[in-house]
């Protein structure tokens, strides 16, 4: 049997092996993991033209990542449409001095929200007026 013998020309070629498969390892990973962490705007949204809707709260959605408002209003025919008002994440609605709490299924409010674009009954809130005047908002108290 002959002695195994490690010269610098082989090492090398060990480490330039495994610093590529790291490397590939490393670029495989972001690679599956860049959409987990990437965030969508408010780009459906139409910001420059709010709307105000006045409803009665179906669902209160306490959840990451946004919190979701459901509710029924009626257009000026008398129909009766669905809303889904997105918000923002728990942590920044306690923040405003919002709670888990704040809205539930019943309660008539106003809502000023940034519509969708394509005319759906879905939006962007930006504040919501209670029937008793209190008003939540986005921005921190």
């Amino acid at each position: 049997m002959q002695p195994l013998i490690v010269t610098n020309q082989h090492w090398e070629l060990a480490v330039k092996r495994q610093t590529s498969i790291a490397f590939a390892a490393i670029v495989a990973v972001l690679l599956v993991c860049g959409p987990v962490f990437a965030h969508h705007g408010n780009a459906a949204y139409d910001e420059k033209n709010p709307i105000t809707v006045k409803g009665t709260v179906t669902e209160f959605a306490w959840a990451n990542p946004h919190v979701q408002i459901y509710f029924d209003s009626k257009d000026e025919k008398g129909n009766l449409i669905h809303y889904s008002v997105e918000t923002l994440s728990p942590g920044k609605l306690v923040r405003a001095g919002w709670g888990k709490d704040s809205l539930k299924a019943g309660d008539f409010v106003t809502v000023t929200l940034d519509p969708a674009k394509t005319g759906a009954p879905v939006g962007f809130l930006r504040k919501l007026v209670l029937e008793n005047g209190k008003e939540l908002g986005l921005r921190e108290q």
